[in-house]
């Protein structure tokens, strides 16, 4: 196979055809526009480029069609055109969540933020993350004071990463049908909490950092932050700083699950690299957010029994804190 034919092949067959012709799955849950997240058992592939790229977030591994051929089992790079030849004209299933094409140029990123309302009590925002997320009121109120949230269309919430002097960046959109990020803009971390605290729980998405700080009933010394789903440059380099801060103790609050030990590691080193303090917290469910719902449903089932008590989801101290 020439020179020419090969990138005739790279150009008509994306890495998702490959992947789904194999068995693979795509996460909806776990999927944005851009980074399209491919299941298969504990094995994850991410598409991204158009379908033209792809990533193992729990190893090196990266590159186009052909090198996923190899990563999904070819025999050399000759065994792996003969697989993409072999899914030519295959059309993998839209993912449900896929936007149509838009016509209109993106707008500034900071005057897309102003233009959205922020969440008000008994808007469908808010009640998504009362509702749905079960986020207590007073974590809303506080994340709201702080500038991080705003109403998305059709109830999804925005909630914004910023870089060290608070100008955003960009926002996780998140909502009952819908989950992106702003198209334009850059992850770097979504923050809850005194911005000079020495604690620093880093989460994976913004709902788990807010999820956390309920469960932690926002303590007074943590900055709770988010890397928005996933591990920008900007991101890691805006933990090192929070790393470097005298006295500081970095608390690796990832997902539990394979995905949540692989940044876990990465933020231990981290924070070995800046001689700061390291623990590891893991929720009992796969994310924080499961957690705090779990403890939404045990509360509501004991004031249908024995009367009204207060929402109050206190964690084990043997499970979360150092």
């Amino acid at each position: 196979m020439d020179k020419r034919e090969i990138e005739v092949l790279r150009e008509r067959v994306g890495c998702a055809a490959l992947l789904e012709q194999d068995g693979w799955k795509v996460d909806i849950k776990e999927s944005t526009r851009r980074a399209i997240k491919y299941r298969r058992d504990e094995r994850i592939v991410i598409v991204i480029h158009d379908g033209r790229g792809w990533f193992d977030p729990l190893s090196p591994a990266k590159g186009d069609v052909f090198s996923l051929a190899q990563h999904l089992g070819a025999n050399g790079f000759a065994d792996a055109c003969d697989r993409v030849s072999g899914v030519v004209g295959f059309v993998p299933s839209a993912p449900a969540w896929r936007p149509t094409a838009r016509s209109k140029p993106v707008v500034a990123i900071a005057q897309r933020w102003r233009h959205r309302s922020e969440p008000r009590p008994g808007s469908a925002t808010w009640r998504y993350l009362v509702d749905e997320r079960h986020i207590p009121e007073r974590i809303i109120a506080a994340a709201i004071a702080e500038g991080r949230l705003r109403e998305g269309p059709r109830g999804s919430m925005w909630a914004a990463p910023s870089d060290s002097v608070g100008v955003i960046t960009g926002w996780e959109e998140r909502g009952p049908n819908w989950r992106g990020f702003a198209t334009g803009g850059a992850k770097e971390l979504f923050r809850l909490g005194s911005a000079d605290s020495l604690r620093i729980c880093v989460t994976e998405a913004a709902v788990d950092a807010m999820s956390l700080a309920a469960l932690e009933e926002l303590r007074d010394d943590t900055l709770y932050i988010s890397t928005g789903g996933g591990w920008a440059p900007a991101s890691e380099m805006a933990i090192r700083a929070l790393a470097g801060r005298a006295n500081a103790v970095i608390v690796a609050a990832t997902d539990n699950n394979r995905q949540g030990e692989v940044y876990a590691r990465r933020i231990q080193e981290i924070a070995e690299e800046a001689g700061s303090r390291f623990v590891r917290s893991q929720p009992r469910a796969d994310d924080w957010n499961e957690d705090l719902s779990a403890g939404r449903i045990e509360v509501d089932r004991k004031a249908t029994r024995h009367g009204p008590v207060p929402y109050v989801v206190r964690a084990n101290a043997n499970k979360y804190e150092e």
